[in-house]
């Protein structure tokens, strides 16, 4: 009886003294995990032309399953190293935004048809190429998806095509800044005029052989 009491009393010690050991050794296996770090993978700017207006189409996901991102407003900055265009794009829903933008400096009435684009102004009846109005974001530059965190995207200019022109530089295709005949309207008009008074001579003319 005496020897399975201190039997039984050696086991529980054993058990006892074991296990802060264990639990020790647990603890030096633990590695605390990190909040994961918030990022913009996969967003997009693309600039497009449009109704020969240039446009900028964005696409912006939030992926942050830890809610470490400290905003949820969005905005793309341009840079080419001295200037600097920060557009505000909006608030993100549910960690997504989309949507368009004009280009900096471009310009669109009602309509939505094209009537200013970055580097150009209307002066003395023509349009000319001016080193203002955002003419700068037409060359090389450096775009940013900025919620926090941020993202650099590829981002030019959109180029004139044969149906979409994103410059007043084509006399064939440049509209006039407010409402009114386009730019090539006049010369075709000269030309019709002057065909209308050429036909209106010679039937007079053969009218008059006639007599």
């Amino acid at each position: 009886m005496k020897r399975s009491f201190f039997f039984a009393l050696a086991v529980v010690a054993v058990v006892a003294l074991g296990a802060p050991t264990a639990a020790q050794a647990e603890s030096d296996d633990y590695t605390p995990t990190n909040p994961a770090t918030p990022t913009l993978a996969g967003s997009t700017a693309v600039g497009v032309c449009d109704n020969d207006a240039p446009w900028i189409y964005y696409d912006v996901t939030l992926i942050d399953p830890d809610s470490q991102a400290t905003s949820n407003e969005a905005q793309l900055v341009l840079t080419d190293g001295t200037n600097t265009a920060a557009i505000p794009l909006g608030t993100l829903v549910d960690g997504s935004l989309s949507g368009r933008v004009l280009w900096p400096g471009a310009s669109v009435n009602a309509a939505g048809e094209a009537t200013g684009w970055p580097g150009w102004a209307f002066e003395n009846g023509e349009w000319v190429e001016v080193p203002g109005n955002f003419a700068w974001t037409r060359g090389a530059i450096t775009a940013t998806l900025e919620v926090n965190p941020s993202l650099v995207v590829p981002l030019s200019y959109p180029p004139s095509t044969p149906e979409c022109v994103t410059s007043p530089s084509n006399p064939s295709t440049a509209s006039l800044p407010a409402t009114g005949l386009s730019a090539a309207m006049g010369p075709i008009a000269v030309v019709g005029a002057a065909a209308l008074a050429g036909g209106v001579f010679l039937v007079f003319r053969r009218r008059a052989a006639r007599r």
